[in-house]
């Protein structure tokens, strides 16, 4: 099995979001990123989509750009986003997910293999340029949320196992400094940890980075030319 992530797409969601004002290389941007999908990704793969999938408010107006994935092979796991609001339930979210290749993460793991994945949305952290003091409670909320998330994988986990982390918000401030998130990576043993949110103003945040023995992964498509990243 190999696992692969793309993160941001962005897809209009019934709305009336054209995403090439934000630049010329979102022209076609999903049919990029679908050919290099269907080069790369057997149906014993996985995918993750680490967040802002699309611009839905409901999850009726999400199911069209939910439907375009049905066809690629391969498992898609994915987790919210900050735009993500047609995100509302998990139950009904599970319940009405186009098909079972389908998972939806929200404080809880999945086994992929040898992998265990787990994930949860997170939030922008201290020393961070957007950083406010209204942004405490919510940076420690979503750290107990991801304490559940990596709970949930630790009583998934064998023997051999690795760990696998989605958060849709960079783990760590533009020094990469510790966080509440890369302490709780560090302490499960965590491998690999894939994030988003970020786009052409990503600055000094690299596609790969280690800290503490782990890997990080930024996977904003347009990062990566609306190609797809192998993790693993």
């Amino acid at each position: 099995m190999k696992i692969f992530a793309v993160s941001d797409l962005h897809m209009p969601g019934n709305q009336e979001k054209p995403m090439d004002i934000f630049g010329g290389n979102w022209s076609g941007h999903f049919e990029k990123i679908r050919a290099d999908w269907l080069s790369k990704v057997s149906g014993e793969d996985a995918v993750l989509l680490a967040g802002d999938f699309c611009w839905a408010m409901t999850l009726d107006d999400a199911l069209g750009d939910l439907e375009k994935l049905k066809d690629l092979p391969g498992k898609k796991v994915f987790i919210r986003g900050n735009h993500d609001y047609w995100w509302s339930g998990i139950t009904a979210l599970r319940r009405r997910a186009p098909d079972d290749t389908f998972v939806f993460l929200q404080n809880d793991s999945v086994r992929l293999g040898n992998w265990v994945v787990c994930g949860s949305r997170g939030w922008a952290c201290p020393g961070s340029a957007d950083f406010t003091p209204a942004d405490e409670k919510i940076y420690k909320r979503e750290g107990e949320r991801f304490r559940l998330a990596l709970q949930s994988a630790a009583k998934e986990r064998r023997e051999g196992d690795k760990l696998l982390c989605m958060i849709h918000y960079p783990p760590f401030n533009a020094k990469k400094e510790e966080s509440v998130f890369t302490k709780m990576f560090e302490d499960s043993g965590a491998s690999v940890v894939v994030y988003g949110h970020l786009h052409q103003n990503a600055g000094s945040y690299p596609l790969a980075y280690e800290r503490g023995g782990i890997e990080y992964r930024l996977t904003s498509c347009d990062l990566l030319g609306f190609r797809l990243a192998q993790i693993v």
